[in-house]
C-alpha cells in the first residue's frame, strides 16, 4: 500500500506541470496589461514601466514561468494587483468559508442521496420510485444558480429567516448548502439506487435469502455494504465537485469563499490570484481522487491486494 501511495503521489508531479503550463499560456493570453492593473488606472508610464520591471513581465515567457513554479514551491504566490496583499492571506481567508459549505453541501447530499437511492430501490416498480427518481432527473436538470435565486425568493425574503447575503452566523450556511448540494444529491440518489437494485441480484445475495436470514439483515448487511463501494467512488469525485464548483453558489449568496474571490478576481483581471486558485482547485482534485482509491481499497480487499501487488 505504502508503495501504491508513493506511485501515485510521483504521478501527480507530470499532471501538475503540464496543467500549470496551461493555467500560465492562458493566463497570458488575457486583455490587459498587468503593469497598468498594479500601478492603477491613473498612474503615470514611469509607474507602469517600474511595475513592469517589479513584476518581471519584461523577462522572456519561459523565465516568468520558471521563477512562478519556483514561487510556488517555496509558498510564494505573489502579490494580487488590486490591494498588493500576499496572495497567499488573500487564499487563507476565503478557504474556510468554501471549506465549510463544501463541508455542508457534502454531507446535505450523501444524507439526502442515499435515502433517495435507497427508498426507490426498496420500492422498484412501484409509485414511489418513479416519484423519486422524477425528482432526481429534475434536480440534475435545473441549474445551481436557478434553486438558489428560488431560495432566496420564497424561503429567505417571505420568512427572514436566512441570511441571503455573506457569512456572519451558522444558519447562513443552510441555503448555499442546500442549493450546493442537492444536485449532487439527484445524481447520488440515481446512481445509489443503480448500485443497490444491481447488487440485490448477485448470487450470494439470493443464498442468503434461501437460507432463511431475514430480509433487513440481508439488505443492510449483504447488498448495502456492497453497494456503497462503487458509491464510494462517485463521492469522492462529487466532493471534488464541490470544492470547485461553488463558484455559482457563492456568487449567488455572495458568500466570502474561494469560488466569489475567483470571480471577483476576473473581473479585476487579477492574474497572480487566478493562477493560484486555479492551481489550488487541481490540486484539490488530484490528492481527493488518490484518498478515493485509497478508501476504496480499504472497503474493497480485492482492489487492495491488486494495489498491493
Amino acid at each position: 500500500m505504502f508503495a501504491y501511495i508513493i506511485r501515485r503521489l510521483l504521478e501527480m508531479i507530470p499532471v501538475l506541470l503540464v496543467v500549470s503550463l496551461l493555467v500560465f499560456g492562458f493566463i497570458k493570453l488575457l486583455p490587459g496589461d498587468p503593469a497598468r492593473i498594479y500601478a492603477g488606472p491613473d498612474a503615470p508610464i514611469e509607474a507602469v514601466e517600474a511595475a513592469r520591471q517589479h513584476l518581471g513581465l519584461n523577462d522572456p515567457l519561459p523565465q516568468q514561468y520558471v521563477n512562478w513554479i519556483g514561487g510556488l514551491l517555496r509558498g510564494d504566490l505573489g502579490v494580487t494587483y488590486r490591494t498588493q496583499q500576499p496572495v497567499l492571506d488573500v487564499i487563507k481567508q476565503g478557504f474556510m468559508p468554501t471549506l465549510w459549505l463544501a463541508l455542508a453541501g457534502f454531507a446535505w447530499s450523501v444524507i439526502l442521496g442515499l435515502f433517495l437511492g435507497v427508498l426507490a430501490a426498496l420500492k422498484r416498480g412501484k409509485w414511489q420510485d418513479w416519484t423519486l427518481m422524477s425528482v432526481a432527473v429534475g434536480g440534475i436538470s435545473m441549474p445551481t444558480f436557478w434553486l438558489g435565486l428560488l431560495l432566496i425568493q420564497f424561503v429567505a425574503m417571505p420568512f427572514g429567516l436566512f441570511s441571503v447575503s455573506g457569512f456572519n452566523k451558522a444558519s447562513d450556511i443552510i441555503l448555499p448548502a442546500i442549493t450546493l448540494g442537492s444536485s449532487v444529491a439527484a445524481v447520488m440518489a440515481r446512481f445509489t439506487r443503480s448500485a443497490f437494485l444491481e447488487v440485490a441480484q448477485e448470487d450470494y445475495v439470493r443464498t442468503a435469502k434461501a437460507k432463511g436470514l431475514r430480509n433487513r439483515l440481508v439488505t443492510w448487511k449483504h447488498v448495502m455494504r456492497n453497494a456503497l463501494i462503487p458509491v464510494i467512488t462517485m463521492l469522492g469525485l462529487q466532493f471534488g465537485f464541490l470544492l470547485g464548483g461553488s463558484i455559482v453558489v457563492e456568487s449567488v449568496f455572495n458568500w466570502p469563499g474561494l469560488g466569489w474571490l475567483l470571480i471577483e478576481s476576473i473581473k479585476a483581471q487579477d492574474q497572480p490570484v487566478i493562477q493560484a486558485l486555479v492551481m489550488l482547485f487541481v490540486f484539490e482534485f488530484i490528492v481527493i481522487n488518490l484518498l478515493v482509491d485509497l478508501l476504496y481499497a480499504v472497503v474493497n480487499p480485492a482492489i487492495r491486494l491488486r494495489q498491493e501487488s
